[in-house]
């Protein structure tokens, strides 16, 4: 891809918008210093210093596409709940219009909290239900998501499951087929409990844990060419377009069913890997829309994982920076 090429194609982004559909949450940090050992128990003691808090889950999805230009349209289910308004209130920083969201009194808005001392997490605490919506809430859903559709231009819809009960089967194919039929691309970031219902998808991006785990296999994470094999069978049976699996320390593999590409990780120093699935199924959908073939939408969104993963916290993606280093990797004369 020549430099001028991935310049107009990052510009692009700008045009697009993003149907983001799946479980958000509050990621919550708390900073410290740890100098001793408590009396009560042989654990640290974390003195607080600072106190955060991010948006989490498919929002974080929603918070790369926004930094890469794009415009989000997130939708979620979260709790009628005081975490719900700070959720809402940390969702404006990205849309003022909060259409995508509808609060439940039948379930907690997820959260997320990370004890931190000297840029390493000593501990995490979840908050959470994880049941699947109440039929009524299911439909509502559903329906208000196929109105997001009916009303306004969509260029690609991304299932960003956490296995927090927002994802149902009804709500998969339902909005599946309405993508499908109206040409928008739909892509999937799956967890376990609803790994086998995304059928006729675009793109389907598995870690290796999960493609492994999900399609009872036993597979070393090093035969490229026998997960190849696994990859065209799985692709012809859910009718999937193409499949990205990340291998993390191995980089990133993509099949089409007929070829497939294996792109190196990119050697960096990891702080923190958290949220780095989510830049990559972030810029794999822009990458995507903007019509890239399957090597330039791999070694594109590889990169921009490894960036994130630099970091100690979850953070999105910077465009510019991406834009950089992708010239300097790929871009031909």
């Amino acid at each position: 891809m020549k430099k001028i090429e991935l310049e107009k194609t990052f510009e692009s982004f700008a045009d697009y918008n993003v149907l983001i559909i799946g479980d958000v949450m509050v990621d919550a940090y708390v900073w410290g210093k740890v100098e001793r050992i408590s009396p009560e128990a042989p654990v640290p003691i974390v003195s607080c210093v600072n106190r955060e808090s991010r948006l989490g889950g498919a929002a974080n999805v929603a918070l790369n596409i926004k930094s890469m230009g794009a415009n989000p349209i997130l939708c979620s289910v979260i709790g009628n709940d005081e975490k719900g308004k700070e959720f809402l209130e940390l969702l404006t920083e990205i849309q003022k219009e909060q259409f995508g969201i509808i609060a439940s009194k039948h379930r907690r808005t997820t959260v997320k909290t990370r004890f931190i001392s000297d840029n390493q997490h000593m501990i995490r605490v979840d908050e959470e239900d994880t049941h699947e919506l109440a039929d009524e809430i299911e439909f509502e859903f559903i329906d208000h998501i196929k109105n997001l559709i009916g009303k306004q231009e969509i260029h690609a819809v991304v299932f960003e499951d956490y296995d927090k009960g927002v994802i149902t089967k009804k709500l998969i194919e339902e909005i599946t087929a309405i993508a499908n039929k109206k040409n928008i691309p739909v892509l999937v970031d799956p967890k376990k409990r609803h790994y086998s219902d995304y059928k006729n998808v675009t793109l389907f991006k598995p870690n290796f844990k999960e493609f492994v785990e999900g399609s009872n296999l036993n597979l070393e994470k090093g035969d490229i060419e026998g997960l190849f094999s696994e990859a065209k069978k799985f692709q012809k049976e859910m009718d999937i377009n193409k499949l990205l699996i990340t291998l993390s320390e191995l980089g990133v593999f993509i099949s089409n069913e007929s070829t497939y590409e294996h792109i190196p990780a990119v050697v960096r120093e990891i702080a923190d890997v958290s949220g780095a699935g989510d830049t990559v199924i972030s810029v794999a959908t822009l990458c995507l829309a903007a019509g890239m073939e399957a090597k330039d939408i791999a070694a594109i969104s590889n990169l921009a994982g490894g960036i994130v993963c630099e970091i100690p916290v979850v953070v999105p993606i910077e465009k510019k920076k991406l834009l950089e280093e992708s010239i300097k990797l790929f871009a031909q004369a």
